[in-house]
């Protein structure tokens, strides 16, 4: 089964320690918000991070599947 790539953008800059907690993925700042990407093994693991996101009290605005890299 093939990995699914994601863009997922929070509300805010995360703190390099807070872009720890989505080991595997990316992040990067888009204005005033971060999106992280990266390519996401099934829809549990998704939901997975996205869990992730709403525990670190994170607020989600936007989750988007993307073209394959490359």
């Amino acid at each position: 089964m093939r990995s699914t790539r994601y863009e997922i953008t929070v509300q805010g800059r995360l703190s390099a320690t807070l872009a720890l907690a989505f080991d595997g993925l990316t992040t990067a700042p888009s204005g005033a918000d971060t999106v992280i990407r990266g390519d996401i093994a099934d829809q549990a693991a998704l939901y997975g991070v996205l869990d992730r996101v709403e525990s670190l009290g994170l607020e989600l605005l936007d989750v988007r599947r993307t073209a394959p890299a490359g």
